[in-house]
C-alpha cells in the first residue's frame, strides 16, 4: 500500500507529548501518530484487518488492539 503524504496542525503540547510516548515506545512520531490513528479505526470498527489491508499484518493488529 502507498503512502500520501499531508499537512498536519498541531497543538505544540500535544506534538511533544506524541513524541516522548512514541520515544518510549520505540516509534517514530509518525510511526505513533499512524499506530494510534489504526487503534482509533479498529476501535470504532471502521478499520478491518485483512489481507488486503498489507500495512497492519497479523502481528502489527495483535499489538494494536492491547
Amino acid at each position: 500500500m502507498s503512502k500520501k503524504s499531508f499537512v498536519l496542525r498541531i497543538n505544540p503540547e500535544t506534538l511533544k507529548l506524541l513524541d516522548k510516548w512514541a520515544a518510549d515506545e520505540f516509534r517514530s512520531l509518525n510511526g505513533q501518530i499512524e499506530f494510534l490513528l489504526q487503534k482509533a479505526l479498529m476501535d470504532a470498527k471502521r478499520w478491518k484487518v485483512s489481507s488486503q489491508n498489507d500495512r497492519t499484518s497479523s502481528d502489527e493488529a495483535d499489538e494494536i488492539k492491547k
